[in-house]
């Protein structure tokens, strides 16, 4: 069974590994043990997702092209609490040491079983208490009541069905309430790099869901050159 994060919504995981198929080999994985789950190829990429999404858990290889997983892991633990699980092929102890000391919560070696994958990151979620948060939890806009820490949307007392893709969509955007957000960063696609036509795509179909007209949308709203942003009352 999967954990979840604060308040029973679904973790949200990170994997970074520049891997390609090792990378969608665990987010499939994940997703179909009812994560949500984001990739990203590098450090670069992640710290973009990271500035636009909440995640509860990343999964993290040490080697990699640019800035390594160990020097990566210690720049989020220079500012985040964010529990770490480090992928890597070195199995020497030395290496198991130098990761806890750059802050990671547990360490994996490749090759490994995705069940043991899971236990671990269940394990790591079960002992990591939710953080403090004082922000505000609960927007409106027009008919709609969104609970951005169950990731739930209610219209008009009624409750609505969003994909994982649009619940992805209108978190972040809800997160960055009234700020454009860029299409770079709502891109959920595994490669870490925005596909226009999807997030198009599913901006149409999200404002179906939450505009009176959607063909003349007042909350969701395109910022022409940059992206899309969420208004809200």
């Amino acid at each position: 069974m999967v954990d979840t994060a604060q308040n029973n919504s679904p973790a949200h995981i990170l994997v970074v590994d520049d891997d390609k198929r090792l990378r969608r080999l665990i987010q499939k994985y994940l997703k179909e043990q009812g994560f949500l789950v984001t990739g990203a190829p590098s450090a670069r990429d992640a710290r973009q997702h990271m500035e636009s999404l909440q995640f509860d858990l990343i999964v993290l290889d040490v080697m990699m092209p640019g800035e390594d997983g160990m020097s990566f892991a210690g720049a989020i633990r220079d500012s985040s609490e964010i529990p770490i699980l480090m992928l890597t092929a070195m199995g020497e102890a030395e290496n198991r040491i130098q990761g806890l000391e750059h802050g990671v919560d547990d360490y994996m070696g490749k090759p490994f079983e995705p069940r043991e994958l899971l236990l671990r990151v269940n394990a790591i979620l079960r002992r990591t208490p939710p953080p403090p948060d004082d922000s505000v939890h609960e927007l409106s806009f027009g008919e709609c009541r969104y609970d951005i820490s169950r990731n739930t949307l209610v219209r008009d007392g009624n409750s609505v069905h969003l994909t994982s893709a649009e619940a992805v969509l209108l978190r972040t955007l809800a997160i960055n309430a009234n700020t454009p957000v860029q299409r770079s960063q709502l891109s959920n696609d595994e490669s870490g790099h925005a596909n226009p036509r999807t997030i198009d795509v599913q901006v149409t179909r999200l404002r179906r869901k939450i505009e009176s007209d959607p063909r003349q949308p007042r909350y969701l709203q395109t910022v022409r050159g940059t992206g899309y942003l969420l208004r809200t009352d």
